[in-house]
């Protein structure tokens, strides 16, 4: 599709939006084709899902925190003007009033969206990177479902269309961490939306290992091992 480019890389430039026009539409027209790079994108998307809804960092000006506690003390005085607004040296009137007011609030307001976005930026740089990934497949070869294992025993599981599960019924999370050990389970699905699952402590997941969902009596298989149907299966591969 683009020569030597790693699939992931190219998910990631594409929700990113660092695409050059020509190769964004050669994208765009591949999606509904290719179900591997389908399912980066999903995986892409999820990754950056925090940067979506945080906005930039930006430097705060040097009186910001002054100006926010005098208008806390006393609110209807008007804040020191720092950006050439008339303020009056003599009693406030209604219109000033109203001007302190509204530059209060558009001050709080501010330093709480760059709060938020220095805290949203700090968590995205520290969060972990997943050990493994697997796309897994229906019969059909169709990507349905992916499973991103830390290995430090969570596993977050994004299910990518909404499963059918009759009543009574559950969709439960393997893997097999090797032929000796058999099949674990990671957990539970109580609906088709993205999960962080909390499963046992097991080896490093490794490349090729398995994971499937499969439909499960209510609680969980009775066994410790996959009795229902498998709803999607995949091996998974090392994030380059």
């Amino acid at each position: 599709m683009t020569g030597d480019r790693d699939l992931d890389l190219l998910a990631d430039e594409y929700v990113l939006g660092l695409l050059d026009p020509a190769d964004h539409a050669r994208v765009e027209t591949l999606i509904e084709s290719d179900p591997a790079l389908r399912a980066a994108i999903a995986a892409s998307r999820e990754r950056f899902l925090a940067l979506d809804m945080s906005a930039a960092p930006a430097e705060l000006s040097p009186g910001l925190w002054t100006r926010i506690e005098s208008g806390i003390a006393q609110p209807g005085a008007p804040i020191s003007d720092d950006e050439g607004l008339p303020v009056s040296d003599g009693p406030t009137s209604p219109a000033n009033d109203n001007i302190s007011r509204w530059r209060f609030t558009a001050l709080t307001a501010m330093a709480a969206s760059l709060l938020l976005a220095i805290s949203l930026g700090w968590n995205m740089l520290n969060a972990p990177e997943p050990k493994v990934i697997a796309v897994l497949l229906d019969a059909t070869g169709t990507p349905l479902a992916l499973v991103e294992d830390y290995g430090n025993a969570q596993a977050r599981v994004t299910p990518l269309v909404d499963f059918p599960v009759p009543e009574g019924r559950t969709m439960q999370v393997w893997t097999l961490p090797s032929k000796e050990m058999g099949p674990v389970s990671l957990g539970l699905l109580a609906s088709s939306q993205m999960a962080v699952l909390d499963g046992p402590v097991l080896p490093a997941p490794h490349e090729d290992q398995l994971y499937e969902i499969t439909i499960e009596q209510a609680g969980g298989s009775p066994t410790g091992r996959p009795t229902g149907p498998i709803l999607v299966k995949g091996f998974a591969k090392t994030p380059r």
